[in-house]
């Protein structure tokens, strides 16, 4: 699909470029970044952001999250599991794996379950490699399809989580994915364990079934995928009133990362944004008048030789 992206530009976590002297003050064990690139084509605009933040008790962010400048529109979320190195390995591996298994063909829901599957496998040989320690992660994920992008692909396994956002000023975001708890998959959990912990997570062979769901995506609307670091502190009205503000979409993101911190949240926090345009560019519009005029001239044409 031809596109004409801009550079995914890694914004400060206060959420202030070198022309907005807008400051947010941040707290001095938390490493933050925004990120923002977008996609447009002669159909659609699609604009892309995330947020990611070191969790207070972390020495480094066991979340990861896909590049936004790729070339396909496919995003991925990963949490960590586990706690320590091999937490934050199996969720970088896992973002790659799924990439790699993505980024050459044609994506379907099929493909989607395998590279997820896949995943699973290489991420626990991986760590099998380094130690004897358990170390899996949670996965969300979105995959834009056609050239309008209006259909999408969400895949996930465990507790990330993915949100539609409407354009109605007043709605809350609606969630699109059911967690693979112990309490929702009627399991026991192990000794110790909540029944709200993930009982399914890439890298430890316990997926069997990854979750895949097809879904619309109408103009103007969001799609939000949050690791537990901000799902579980920032509830769906508040996520969707945050994201729907005229700040840019960067800052915004940020915003919801500051919203859980302020709410509690200790652990790593990741929100990662997609906005599918209300309108097309003014280079599609420009597109759209040419076809129309390259339509009325070969009109024209066929009307002269008809006189004849």
């Amino acid at each position: 699909m031809p596109d004409d992206r801009e550079a995914s530009t890694p914004v400060p976590a206060n959420g202030a470029t070198p022309h907005d002297p807008i400051a947010v003050r941040r707290h001095s064990s938390v490493e933050s970044l925004a990120e923002h690139a977008v996609r447009s084509t002669p159909w659609v605009r699609l604009e892309a952001a995330v947020a990611s933040a070191r969790g207070q008790r972390r020495r480094t962010n066991e979340d990861w999250h896909s590049p936004l400048g790729g070339r396909l529109p496919l995003f991925v979320v990963a949490d960590g599991v586990g706690g320590g190195a091999m937490a934050a390995r199996a969720s970088r591996e896992l973002v790659a794996q799924v990439h790699a298994a993505l980024e050459h063909r044609r994506i379907d829901a099929e493909a989607i379950r395998g590279a997820l599957l896949d995943a699973d496998r290489e991420v626990g040989r991986s760590i099998a490699h380094h130690t004897q320690a358990s170390g899996a992660a949670t996965v969300a994920l979105c995959a834009g399809l056609g050239r309008s992008l209006e259909r999408w692909l969400i895949g996930w396994v465990g507790d990330c989580r993915v949100y539609r956002i409407g354009v109605a000023f007043d709605a809350s975001a609606e969630l699109l994915t059911v967690d693979d708890t112990y309490r929702a998959l009627r399991e026991v959990p192990p000794p110790g364990g909540s029944s709200d912990d993930p009982a399914r997570m890439v890298g430890n062979g316990a997926v069997l079934d990854p979750n895949v769901k097809a879904i619309a995506l109408g103009r103007g609307e969001m799609l939000a995928l949050c690791s537990d670091g901000v799902h579980k502190h920032v509830g769906p009205e508040e996520l969707a009133r945050v994201l729907r503000g005229s700040a840019p979409l960067a800052r915004r993101c940020w915003r919801v990362v500051a919203l859980a911190r302020a709410r509690g949240s200790t652990d790593d926090a990741t929100v990662l944004v997609v906005h599918r345009a209300r309108r097309p560019p003014l280079f599609a519009s420009v597109a759209l008048g040419l076809l129309a005029f390259a339509g009325a001239i070969a009109a024209l044409a066929a009307a002269l030789m008809v006189m004849q």
